[in-house]
């Protein structure tokens, strides 16, 4: 993980600036890093032309803004600070002094409103004169920017602290990215994403945004077993089943096999083979199974799932399959939506309060690679290890993206993929599937592109 793709909670933040003043770089530095970097983002946006309203409160993330004016306005930009408070802090005090604009300290309009009111840190809603204040800036401005995070939101759980938050365009993160840039509800008001580099390093249990991944051709010499058999358990639906293994196709295993106890009732794409799946699952070549994706919840369902995780394979775990849990049973990677995510929660005994807390204590609890999926997606790993995934299209949000998800993830784990950088893979193939699919689309559809999303991961 680099320093730029970390992702930092309000006390790691603290901690991560604090390393920097005691390297002997001073809070004003900081300051001058923060809102310059920001400022850029701004110019591209505002340019020369467009009229920009800063809104400044009293701590450093006012201090910030005051900066942004300034770059602003040196740069032959229209630029005008609404105060919100006095600056508190003597490094906001000293860029206040920096400024040499026009400040006003009630509603204007403008083309352009950058939200410098609070940042980092805020753990109580805004008082009412200043939720007036932005509420009333915002519905003036046709474009808003959020400088380090929108004010009004938690830092380290995406929580709204306040009803009628305005949205966003742009949201300019600021020496690291925080949880609430990856985190329902706040991350669908934030915009587009940027971050400001100002030398962080990288923090301790920090976590990190999931890349784009690397992958190479397969060697001359290769053969479909070597790079990867998967097998995909059908079950009562084994529709859902298909379109798990049709994902993993295009998602880097050698061979994929639909595994059932009877002929499948659906089409199967050439050349997918299918076999029995109870006689095979002993098959040393298998390098992983994915069981849950239509299997039903029944008692053959259950015996169906017992012997899938009895084999000693690599195993994902999605769907019903995380429903049918029994003392005792676990898999290799678990891809639960928010349902599945509490059903397993109170199998575990694991709880939390944010989404990242909760995925990572049931990778704790359950020894399991966690894809905690939905709107937001976290990956958490049983070492302590957590990811969280971009926004991605809201068309996902129709029947059988999951199951398209959780075959591109034991793709990856087929390979032979360490099996949180398999999860993080998948995560990253099937956002940048929807990224490329014309919407509307079907999960059908969804899963033919996941070869494309995979074409864009070779290196030349």
């Amino acid at each position: 993980m680099t320093a730029l793709g970390q992702i930092l909670s309000a006390e790691q933040m603290r901690a991560a600036e604090g390393a920097l003043m005691a390297g002997g770089i001073g809070v004003d530095e900081l300051m001058q890093r923060a809102g310059n970097g920001a400022a850029d983002y701004v110019w591209r946006v505002a340019g020369p032309l467009r009229r920009v309203t800063v809104l400044t409160g009293p701590g450093n993330n006012g201090g910030d803004g005051w900066v942004i004016a300034e770059a602003i306005r040196r740069r032959g930009g229209h630029v005008l600070v609404v105060s919100a408070a006095e600056p508190s802090t003597d490094a906001a005090r000293l860029a206040r002094s920096l400024y040499s604009g026009a400040v006003s300290d009630g509603p204007v309009d403008g083309d352009l409103l950058v939200d410098c009111l609070f940042g980092t840190g805020l753990t109580r809603g805004l008082g009412e004169a200043d939720l007036g204040l932005l509420a009333g800036l915002a519905a003036r401005h046709g474009k808003r920017i959020a400088v380090d995070l929108p004010s009004g939101v938690a830092t380290d759980t995406g929580v709204a602290l306040n009803d009628g938050l305005p949205d966003y365009h742009l949201t300019i993160a600021l020496g690291a990215w925080k949880p609430a840039h990856f985190l329902m509800p706040a991350m669908a008001r934030m915009g587009e994403l940027r971050l400001v580099d100002i030398g962080c390093g990288v923090g301790e249990d920090a976590g990190q945004v999931i890349g784009r991944p690397r992958f190479d051709a397969p060697a001359a010499d290769t053969h479909k077993y070597r790079r990867g058999l998967l097998g995909v358990v059908a079950g009562a639906m084994p529709g859902a089943a298909v379109l798990a293994a049709t994902a993993a196709q295009g998602a880097g295993a050698g061979y994929v096999k639909v595994l059932c106890d009877a002929p499948l009732a659906v089409p199967i794409p050439v050349p997918m083979d299918l076999v029995c799946a109870r006689a095979d699952f002993s098959d040393e070549r298998i390098g992983a199974l994915l069981v849950g994706p239509g299997l039903g919840r029944d008692a053959g369902a259950h015996f169906l799932l017992a012997d899938a995780l009895g084999a000693g394979r690599p195993t994902v775990l999605d769907a019903d399959g995380c429903h049918l849990l029994s003392k005792g049973m676990a898999a290799t990677i678990a891809t639960p939506h928010e349902g599945e995510l509490a059903v397993l929660e109170r199998h575990f005994d694991s709880r939390g309060e944010d989404k990242i807390t909760r995925a990572r204590n049931l990778a704790q609890a359950s020894g399991m690679v966690i894809v905690a999926k939905g709107p937001d997606t976290i990956v958490a790993a049983p070492d302590g290890r957590w990811a969280a995934a971009a926004r991605a299209s809201s068309w996902l949000s129709t029947a059988g993206t999951g199951d398209v998800l959780a075959g591109a993830i034991a793709s990856r784990l087929a390979t032979g993929a360490e099996r949180f950088a398999a999860a993080c893979e998948g995560v990253w193939l099937h956002g940048e599937a929807a990224r490329i699919t014309p919407p509307p689309f079907s999960a059908g559809e969804l899963a033919k592109s996941i070869a494309k999303a995979y074409r864009a991961c070779l290196q030349s």
